[in-house]
């Protein structure tokens, strides 16, 4: 292909560790043909992301980039937030809280920014930008493991929360002496429950395919998680409750708590290894960036993210103070406040939970299969036929599946898997600004991101190390193949 606004291959395209770096977009143009790779809108991919997944189509939009934002974002791990200010107290609780918010909103602007440029390629994957910036060999070597673990573990996480409230909501069906299964569902049947409906959904072809898949999980994240404060505080406190928060010493104890809870409260804003791949849904052009309706809808979705946190964390707290179990408010609502709360209301709280965390599956596991078919195409030089997509697609399943019932107790690693993955949201961002913006060098940013990249990697390495702390001083329950 030649002349303007045409999609140059490089000789080396299909031989570079990526692919995809060896493509660069010239110019936009106005031609529609989404069977050779340039899609409407006057937006221009390339033959080759024009048959993987996250770049399929170029059809998304503002509100469908809302959704997948907010789908990505509101997890299970915001129910930690009141755990941490049962160390860190009011005060620096909510500091640390609207400290950390701040940053990674920051980063993600920087990787908005980061996305594209005219001429030259868009970066639609993490990893890519990764390879763009630091070289495929380093980038390789610093983004591979976080932007699988955020996606493969995620979505190995998800199948075992989704399996135990499962497994919950059975168990209050079967009170009072209601006629069930003298056997019910073992933990790993559930599991398997569990990857069987996901992986039947996750056969949509592309991400902007699974648009409203991730406006039913916003909508039951934004409901779970109102439900989980609103509910303890319409209920009243338990007896004994206190805000005292835990002494904290300036001795390796006070540190391990200190930097615990600031893991807690980090690791409740996710989804920075999916901005890109959602930008990438957007059209795109040197007249109209991609970057003016993606930062509109991080704007948005951000701002309903903290909407849901902060009442979560502060109601949360307040509610149990310093009672609450370490596993969130899930657990403390159904130790304290379940006995006396309707079953329709618990099963309507089950319910909600489950169906968030199939409809995350699907957001976080489609960065796999990118991957997974980008191997195909680069070698067959050919689009992913159905059923080889279908095949990996259920194999990837089964391997999130075995990794489940092997490893039940990951959750409780993900302070430890959580610090390593960390500078992919707070540290990576800065410095690839800086390298790939060096016109800017020793200006007012150069310096802001080199101190917050430098603060990122610093809390990443004091996170693990006091995750692994705890480990030695409190001991794992590793129940191995024991859901």
């Amino acid at each position: 292909m030649g002349g303007n606004g045409d999609v140059n291959f490089s000789n080396d395209t299909f031989r570079s560790p990526n692919p995809l770096l060896g493509i660069t977009i010239e110019a936009s143009s106005s031609r529609e043909n989404g069977n050779t790779g340039i899609q409407g809108n006057g937006s221009e991919t390339n033959l080759l992301e024009a048959w993987l997944p996250l770049t399929e189509s170029r059809n998304g939009s503002i509100c469908s980039s809302i959704f997948h934002l907010l789908s990505s974002g509101i997890g299970v791990q915001a129910l930690l937030l009141p755990v941490a200010y049962a160390t860190l107290g009011w005060t620096w609780g909510t500091i640390c809280l609207v400290i950390l918010y701040l940053s990674q909103l920051y980063t993600t602007w920087l990787l908005v920014q980061l996305h594209e440029s005219f001429p030259g390629p868009r970066n639609s994957r993490f990893l890519l930008l990764a390879f763009t910036a630091f070289g495929p060999k380093l980038g390789k070597l610093l983004a591979i493991f976080p932007v699988m673990y955020l996606s493969g573990g995620t979505c190995v996480i998800l199948i075992i929360t989704a399996g135990g409230t499962l497994k919950l909501f059975l168990r209050m069906i079967c009170e009072d002496g209601l006629a069930c299964n003298p056997k019910p569902l073992t933990g790993v049947e559930w599991f398997l429950v569990f990857v069987c409906v996901a992986i039947v959904i996750a056969q949509r072809p592309n991400l902007h395919s699974i648009s409203g898949i991730s406006l039913i999980g916003t909508f039951t994240a934004i409901a779970y998680c109102t439900l989980l404060w609103a509910l303890p505080v319409s209920k009243g406190r338990p007896n004994g409750v206190t805000y005292e928060s835990f002494d904290l010493k300036s001795d390796m104890s006070g540190f391990g708590n200190v930097m615990n809870a600031i893991g807690l409260i980090a690791l409740a804003f996710r989804g920075h290894n999916l901005v890109l791949e959602i930008q990438g849904t957007l059209p795109s052009n040197s007249k109209v960036p991609s970057r003016k309706p993606m930062w509109r809808a991080v704007m948005i979705s951000y701002f309903i993210i903290l909407l849901c946190q902060l009442p979560l964390a502060i109601a949360g707290y307040w509610a149990y103070g310093n009672q609450i179990p370490s596993g969130g408010m899930l657990t403390a609502f159904s130790q304290f406040h379940g006995p006396r709360t309707s079953k329709l209301v618990k099963g309507i709280l089950y319910l909600l939970i489950v169906i968030s965390c199939l409809t995350q599956f699907q957001i976080y596991a489609m960065v796999v299969f990118d991957n997974l078919e980008l191997r195909y195409v680069a070698i067959k030089n050919r689009p992913c036929p159905w059923w080889l997509r279908t095949f990996l697609r259920g194999i990837f399943g089964g391997l999130t599946f075995l990794i489940a019932v092997a490893f039940p107790f990951l959750p409780s690693l993900a302070p430890f898997f959580g610090g390593l993955a960390l500078p992919l949201t707070f540290a990576y961002p800065c410095f690839m600004w800086i390298r790939i913006n060096k016109q800017h060098r020793y200006d007012a940013v150069w310096f802001l991101n080199i101190g917050l990249g430098s603060l990122g990697l610093i809390m990443s390495i004091l996170i693990v190390v006091a995750a692994i702390r705890n480990f030695v001083r409190y001991g794992l329950d590793a129940n191995f193949f024991s859901p």
